[in-house]
Protein backbone atom coordinates (compact mmCIF):
# COMPACT_ATOMS: atom_id res chain seq x y z
CA UNK A 1 0.00 0.00 0.00
CA UNK A 2 1.28 3.65 -0.42
CA UNK A 3 1.30 6.67 1.60
CA UNK A 4 -2.02 7.97 -0.08
CA UNK A 5 -4.35 4.92 1.69
CA UNK A 6 -3.24 5.11 4.66
CA UNK A 7 -6.04 6.55 7.10
CA UNK A 8 -6.12 8.72 10.44
CA UNK A 9 -6.90 6.60 13.39
CA UNK A 10 -9.06 7.86 16.05
CA UNK A 11 -6.59 8.19 19.55
CA UNK A 12 -9.45 8.48 21.99
CA UNK A 13 -9.13 4.32 22.77
CA UNK A 14 -5.32 4.53 23.63
CA UNK A 15 -5.16 3.99 26.91
CA UNK A 16 -2.59 6.97 27.77
CA UNK A 17 -5.76 9.26 26.27
CA UNK A 18 -7.80 7.57 28.81
CA UNK A 19 -5.77 7.50 31.87
CA UNK A 20 -5.24 11.14 31.67
CA UNK A 21 -8.52 12.16 32.61
CA UNK A 22 -8.53 10.17 35.38
CA UNK A 23 -7.54 12.94 37.60
CA UNK A 24 -10.47 14.47 36.80
CA UNK A 25 -12.96 11.27 37.38
CA UNK A 26 -10.55 8.09 38.58
CA UNK A 27 -13.60 5.78 39.21
CA UNK A 28 -15.44 6.80 35.77
CA UNK A 29 -12.26 6.42 33.76
CA UNK A 30 -11.94 3.03 35.84
CA UNK A 31 -14.90 1.46 34.82
CA UNK A 32 -14.87 2.80 31.28
CA UNK A 33 -11.39 0.93 31.17
CA UNK A 34 -12.73 -2.48 32.32
CA UNK A 35 -16.18 -3.01 31.03
CA UNK A 36 -17.01 0.49 29.31
CA UNK A 37 -19.52 3.24 30.00
CA UNK A 38 -22.08 1.48 28.07
CA UNK A 39 -22.83 -1.18 30.38
CA UNK A 40 -24.64 -1.37 33.20
CA UNK A 41 -23.08 -0.80 36.72
CA UNK A 42 -24.64 -4.35 37.52
CA UNK A 43 -22.59 -5.55 35.12
CA UNK A 44 -19.13 -3.53 36.49
CA UNK A 45 -20.13 -4.96 39.89
CA UNK A 46 -20.45 -8.64 38.64
CA UNK A 47 -16.88 -8.54 36.48
CA UNK A 48 -15.19 -6.45 39.31
CA UNK A 49 -16.46 -9.32 41.94
CA UNK A 50 -15.89 -12.29 39.46
CA UNK A 51 -12.15 -11.15 39.08
CA UNK A 52 -11.20 -10.48 42.26
CA UNK A 53 -12.12 -14.05 43.93
CA UNK A 54 -11.13 -15.75 41.09
CA UNK A 55 -8.73 -14.48 38.97
CA UNK A 56 -5.93 -15.99 41.06
CA UNK A 57 -7.33 -19.16 42.41
CA UNK A 58 -5.16 -21.87 41.52
CA UNK A 59 -5.55 -25.95 41.04
CA UNK A 60 -8.60 -27.43 40.08
CA UNK A 61 -10.99 -25.52 42.11
CA UNK A 62 -10.02 -22.47 40.17
CA UNK A 63 -10.19 -23.92 36.66
CA UNK A 64 -13.70 -24.83 37.25
CA UNK A 65 -14.73 -21.97 38.75
CA UNK A 66 -13.46 -19.76 36.70
CA UNK A 67 -14.90 -21.87 33.70
CA UNK A 68 -18.31 -21.33 34.99
CA UNK A 69 -18.45 -18.32 36.40
CA UNK A 70 -16.66 -16.17 33.67
CA UNK A 71 -18.39 -17.03 30.66
CA UNK A 72 -21.19 -14.36 31.77
CA UNK A 73 -18.81 -11.38 31.12
CA UNK A 74 -18.33 -12.14 27.61
CA UNK A 75 -20.61 -10.99 24.68
CA UNK A 76 -20.37 -14.52 23.85
CA UNK A 77 -18.59 -17.74 24.46
CA UNK A 78 -18.68 -21.61 24.11
CA UNK A 79 -18.30 -24.84 25.94
CA UNK A 80 -14.86 -26.37 26.85
CA UNK A 81 -13.59 -22.91 27.71
CA UNK A 82 -10.38 -23.22 29.88
CA UNK A 83 -8.72 -19.85 31.75
CA UNK A 84 -5.66 -19.77 33.22
CA UNK A 85 -4.90 -17.28 36.50
CA UNK A 86 -4.17 -13.56 36.77
CA UNK A 87 -5.89 -12.62 33.41
CA UNK A 88 -6.65 -9.28 32.31
CA UNK A 89 -10.13 -8.82 30.77
CA UNK A 90 -11.05 -5.20 29.31
CA UNK A 91 -14.47 -5.01 27.96
CA UNK A 92 -15.52 -8.57 27.93
CA UNK A 93 -19.03 -7.12 26.32
CA UNK A 94 -17.01 -6.89 23.26
CA UNK A 95 -15.60 -10.79 22.97
CA UNK A 96 -16.60 -13.59 21.33
CA UNK A 97 -15.31 -17.06 22.08
CA UNK A 98 -16.26 -20.04 20.36
CA UNK A 99 -15.79 -23.64 21.68
CA UNK A 100 -12.82 -25.20 23.33
CA UNK A 101 -10.92 -21.63 23.66
CA UNK A 102 -7.56 -21.80 25.83
CA UNK A 103 -6.81 -18.99 27.23
CA UNK A 104 -3.10 -19.43 30.05
CA UNK A 105 -2.24 -17.55 32.50
CA UNK A 106 -0.88 -13.34 32.32
CA UNK A 107 -2.86 -13.07 29.14
CA UNK A 108 -4.26 -9.60 28.62
CA UNK A 109 -7.62 -9.15 26.72
CA UNK A 110 -9.05 -5.71 25.67
CA UNK A 111 -11.40 -5.47 23.00
CA UNK A 112 -12.35 -1.49 23.75
CA UNK A 113 -12.37 -0.99 19.84
CA UNK A 114 -14.75 0.50 18.47
CA UNK A 115 -16.56 -2.45 17.23
CA UNK A 116 -19.42 -4.66 18.74
CA UNK A 117 -17.15 -7.67 18.36
CA UNK A 118 -13.89 -6.39 19.18
CA UNK A 119 -12.47 -9.72 19.74
CA UNK A 120 -13.73 -13.00 17.95
CA UNK A 121 -11.78 -16.15 18.86
CA UNK A 122 -12.60 -19.41 16.61
CA UNK A 123 -13.17 -22.82 18.45
CA UNK A 124 -10.12 -24.40 19.76
CA UNK A 125 -8.10 -21.44 19.56
CA UNK A 126 -5.16 -21.37 21.88
CA UNK A 127 -3.64 -18.14 23.51
CA UNK A 128 -0.30 -19.26 25.39
CA UNK A 129 1.12 -17.83 28.42
CA UNK A 130 1.35 -14.12 28.76
CA UNK A 131 0.21 -12.89 25.42
CA UNK A 132 -1.24 -9.26 24.71
CA UNK A 133 -4.09 -8.89 22.22
CA UNK A 134 -5.31 -5.46 22.38
CA UNK A 135 -8.01 -4.22 19.74
CA UNK A 136 -7.48 -0.43 19.81
CA UNK A 137 -9.66 0.85 17.21
CA UNK A 138 -10.25 -1.86 14.81
CA UNK A 139 -11.54 -5.67 15.57
CA UNK A 140 -8.98 -8.85 16.01
CA UNK A 141 -10.53 -11.99 14.22
CA UNK A 142 -8.87 -15.31 14.96
CA UNK A 143 -10.26 -18.60 13.07
CA UNK A 144 -10.58 -21.66 14.45
CA UNK A 145 -7.91 -23.86 15.62
CA UNK A 146 -5.15 -21.37 15.59
CA UNK A 147 -2.28 -20.92 18.40
CA UNK A 148 -0.60 -17.83 19.24
CA UNK A 149 2.58 -18.35 21.30
CA UNK A 150 3.98 -17.34 24.63
CA UNK A 151 5.04 -13.71 25.09
CA UNK A 152 2.84 -12.50 21.73
CA UNK A 153 1.46 -9.53 21.07
CA UNK A 154 -1.19 -8.24 18.95
CA UNK A 155 -2.52 -4.46 18.50
CA UNK A 156 -4.93 -3.77 15.93
CA UNK A 157 -5.60 -0.10 15.53
CA UNK A 158 -7.51 -0.61 11.84
CA UNK A 159 -8.42 -4.70 11.89
CA UNK A 160 -6.39 -7.74 12.19
CA UNK A 161 -7.37 -11.09 10.80
CA UNK A 162 -5.86 -14.22 10.94
CA UNK A 163 -6.95 -17.34 9.69
CA UNK A 164 -7.97 -20.79 10.38
CA UNK A 165 -5.06 -23.72 11.76
CA UNK A 166 -2.36 -20.60 11.90
CA UNK A 167 0.70 -21.70 14.30
CA UNK A 168 2.18 -18.31 15.81
CA UNK A 169 5.88 -19.25 17.97
CA UNK A 170 6.46 -17.30 21.01
CA UNK A 171 7.03 -13.59 21.30
CA UNK A 172 6.02 -12.76 17.91
CA UNK A 173 4.62 -9.02 17.07
CA UNK A 174 1.68 -7.87 15.20
CA UNK A 175 0.67 -4.24 14.82
CA UNK A 176 -1.08 -2.17 12.31
CA UNK A 177 -0.80 1.38 13.06
CA UNK A 178 1.59 3.95 13.26
CA UNK A 179 2.56 8.49 14.78
CA UNK A 180 3.36 11.13 11.90
CA UNK A 181 6.60 12.30 12.81
CA UNK A 182 6.63 15.32 10.15
CA UNK A 183 6.12 18.24 13.14
CA UNK A 184 9.84 18.27 14.73
CA UNK A 185 8.75 20.91 17.50
CA UNK A 186 6.06 18.11 19.13
CA UNK A 187 6.56 14.88 20.80
CA UNK A 188 5.72 11.67 18.09
CA UNK A 189 3.33 10.55 20.93
CA UNK A 190 1.19 13.82 20.68
CA UNK A 191 1.10 13.51 16.87
CA UNK A 192 -1.71 12.21 14.33
CA UNK A 193 -1.82 8.16 14.35
CA UNK A 194 -2.32 6.62 11.04
CA UNK A 195 -2.83 2.89 9.97
CA UNK A 196 -2.19 2.14 6.23
CA UNK A 197 -4.82 -0.73 6.39
CA UNK A 198 -5.52 -3.82 8.07
CA UNK A 199 -3.55 -7.08 8.66
CA UNK A 200 -4.46 -10.14 7.51
CA UNK A 201 -2.99 -13.58 7.70
CA UNK A 202 -3.93 -16.36 5.78
CA UNK A 203 -5.27 -20.22 7.04
CA UNK A 204 -2.59 -22.74 7.90
CA UNK A 205 0.54 -20.30 7.73
CA UNK A 206 3.51 -20.44 10.31
CA UNK A 207 4.87 -17.75 11.71
CA UNK A 208 8.55 -18.10 13.29
CA UNK A 209 9.45 -17.14 16.91
CA UNK A 210 10.06 -13.44 16.96
CA UNK A 211 8.51 -12.63 13.74
CA UNK A 212 7.35 -9.02 13.48
CA UNK A 213 4.58 -7.83 10.80
CA UNK A 214 4.01 -4.31 10.56
CA UNK A 215 0.91 -2.65 9.32
CA UNK A 216 -1.33 -3.11 6.19
CA UNK A 217 0.24 -6.16 5.35
CA UNK A 218 -1.51 -9.65 4.03
CA UNK A 219 0.30 -13.07 4.64
CA UNK A 220 -0.75 -15.22 2.11
CA UNK A 221 -2.34 -18.69 2.54
CA UNK A 222 0.23 -21.20 3.56
CA UNK A 223 3.35 -18.87 3.96
CA UNK A 224 6.30 -19.25 6.33
CA UNK A 225 8.03 -16.05 7.97
CA UNK A 226 11.12 -16.99 9.73
CA UNK A 227 12.54 -16.31 12.89
CA UNK A 228 13.34 -12.54 13.44
CA UNK A 229 11.92 -11.70 10.50
CA UNK A 230 10.36 -8.13 10.04
CA UNK A 231 7.88 -8.67 7.36
CA UNK A 232 6.79 -4.95 5.70
CA UNK A 233 5.00 -5.85 2.61
CA UNK A 234 2.99 -8.38 1.40
CA UNK A 235 3.64 -12.24 1.09
CA UNK A 236 2.09 -14.23 -1.51
CA UNK A 237 0.50 -17.81 -0.65
CA UNK A 238 2.94 -20.78 -0.03
CA UNK A 239 6.00 -18.62 0.16
CA UNK A 240 9.10 -18.85 2.86
CA UNK A 241 10.49 -15.87 3.92
CA UNK A 242 13.24 -14.43 5.76
CA UNK A 243 15.26 -11.60 7.22
CA UNK A 244 15.32 -7.68 7.71
CA UNK A 245 13.23 -6.88 5.83
CA UNK A 246 11.29 -10.00 4.58
CA UNK A 247 12.09 -11.29 1.18
CA UNK A 248 10.75 -14.36 -0.28
CA UNK A 249 13.79 -17.28 -0.02
CA UNK A 250 11.89 -20.13 -1.90
CA UNK A 251 8.00 -21.01 -2.56
CA UNK A 252 6.51 -24.19 -0.53
CA UNK A 253 5.83 -26.29 -4.18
Amino acid sequence: MNEKTRATVDKKNIVRERMAEARQSPLKTYRDLTVGLDTGIGHFIRHEMTTFLLGSMGGGAGYLLRKRFYRGLFRESGGGLILGRHLTLRHPRRMVLGEGVTIDDLCVLDARGDSENGLILGDNVIVNRNCLLLAKNGSIRIGRCTTIGSNSVIVSMSGIEIGEAVMFAGGCYVSAGAYETDNPDLPIMDQPAYSKGPIVVGDHAWIGTCAIILDGVRIGKGAVVGAGAVVTKDVPDYAIVAGVPARVIRMRN
